[in-house]
């Protein structure tokens, strides 16, 4: 049997350098309902100083150990009050409340959560705390509490250690064949009546934990896991959170606990709600370290639900992008704005006219150039019937664009024509500038005459190609 509270410290409150003394008190006898012909009790201690003992029946001490009797012909349900006041600077922790979280996700993990209130139950340090000389002295503070280790599952992983403050990052992760260690180390070392509050979590691969044939489901897990050595726990609450759609639900457990009514729990793209299953349970100590095992069945269409929802999400998103975008919601249509709009549309396709028509002059230096190398008159002459009815094409276009745009009020077509004007300059330039490359093939003009002609034609050329420039940014 594991007795748990059985030891009271005393005196109640120490100092940092005292050491802590304890009281055990029980019974010399064992207490049974039959009678005992011969019996030995023996007390093994945390040390071997030894304030006092009872003694009855003369008992023998060898260091930690007292032993008592034998006693002879004991009768039913005899009591004897034994008691022993010694040292013990064990570490007397107790878990006052923990809450022990367990999501179930088909989609290969378990999520396990342990929220902790954790007190020192020992002598109540009296006086104030010296951080200098707990450091310096190693008997300082004895039988307060550094660190401990809590054991995890050998598959853990994504371990995390906070509190309210946040993460805490003073401990250690060791992992083993069977096991994964944790060395606790909270904030600050817990004194007799000091308490710390934290949270500790890590995922299990599922395949380890679940079982299932066909849309049968169990799970097998521990109801409650290793915190600390011979630890003892005031009261849990263990809640296990189930996949959405799971139904028929049953809870074997290894020994009687208090179930509570179920619960829905909703995380990210639940509908209806995951089931908990909420149980509790107080007085634990390491013995319950037992598996529980949850039945329950789950179609596995369901999973489905999930990614369907967000592949709804996205459509339904976009759907409603291309309402909002297409249709006008305006209660009254503003005659004003329809007439902006469409001048900047007759604009643009101004500005595109325009710069195509550029476009051919450059077009025609180039097979100007290319004739003054071949001497071949052809390819001159086919450029210039190209240049004559690209030209006439676009700028009909541009015309036409005008003439909207002078229906619709707009000032802009005055500016339209004046760029017609100036383009019919440049184009008149464009054609002189063939002209004479056609006369320095023929031998009519030497070559100092036409490189000064070709200069002149091109700074008025470049002069008009400017102005139209500047009327294009004001459009």
């Amino acid at each position: 049997m594991t007795f748990s509270h059985v030891l009271q410290p005393f005196p109640t409150q120490i100092t940092q350098a005292e050491r802590q003394l304890v009281v055990f008190q029980g019974n010399h006898y064992m207490y049974s309902p039959y009678p005992i012909r011969s019996q030995t009790t023996r007390v093994r201690l945390a040390s071997k100083t030894v304030e006092s003992y009872s003694k009855l029946g003369n008992p023998s001490k060898n260091d930690e150990i007292i032993e008592y009797g034998p006693f002879r012909d004991v009768a039913p349900f005899s009591e004897d009050t034994l008691k022993i006041h010694y040292e013990n600077n064990s570490p007397f922790l107790t878990i006052s409340n923990i809450v022990r979280t367990i999501e179930v996700s088909h989609w290969g993990n378990i999520a396990v959560e342990e929220t902790i209130n954790l007190r020192h139950t020992g002598a109540v340090l009296k006086g104030p705390f010296s951080r200098y000389d707990y450091q310096r002295q190693s008997d300082s503070g004895i039988s307060s509490v550094k660190s401990f280790k809590t054991i995890l599952p050998a598959s853990a992983q994504d371990v995390y250690y906070r509190d309210e403050i946040g993460n805490i990052s003073t401990f250690h992760l060791q992992v083993l064949d069977d096991s994964v260690e944790v060395e606790v180390r909270p904030r600050f070392p817990l004194f007799g009546g000091w308490k710390t509050h934290y949270m500790i979590g890590y995922n299990l691969p599922s395949y380890e934990y679940l079982y299932t044939l066909g849309d049968q489901y169990s799970l097998k897990i521990r109801l409650v896991d290793h915190v600390y050595d011979d630890q003892v726990i005031d009261f849990l609450t263990v809640k296990i959170i189930l996949p959405e759609g799971a139904r028929n639900i049953q809870m074997d457990t290894p020994y009687k606990i208090d179930r509570k009514p179920n619960q829905l729990h909703y995380t990210y793209l639940d509908t209806f709600g995951r089931p908990v299953l909420v149980a509790s349970k107080s007085n634990l100590v390491e013995h319950h370290i037992q598996d529980v095992m949850v039945h329950y069945n789950f179609n596995r269409i369901l999973m489905l639900q999930e990614p369907l929802l967000v592949v709804g999400a996205f459509y339904i998103l976009f759907f409603t992008v291309i309402i909002y975008v297409r249709l006008d919601f305006a209660i009254t249509k503003d005659p004003a704005a329809e007439v902006r709009m469409k001048v900047a549309s007759i604009t643009e396709q101004v500005l595109t006219l325009v710069n195509k028509r550029l476009g051919l002059y450059r077009h025609m230096d180039e097979v100007v150039n290319r004739y003054k190398q071949s001497r071949d008159t052809g390819t001159l002459n086919s450029g210039r019937k190209t240049l004559e009815a690209d030209h006439r094409n676009l700028t009909n276009e541009i015309s036409s664009l005008q003439a909207r745009l002078k229906a619709e009020g707009s000032d802009l077509a005055d500016k339209v024509g004046e760029v017609q004007k100036l383009d019919g300059q440049v184009k008149e330039l464009v054609c002189r500038s063939s002209q004479e490359a056609e006369r320095l093939v023929a031998g009519k003009v030497k070559k100092e005459a036409y490189i000064e002609s070709e200069k002149t034609l091109t700074g008025k050329r470049q002069e008009l190609v400017g102005r139209i420039d500047s009327l294009l940014d004001a459009l």
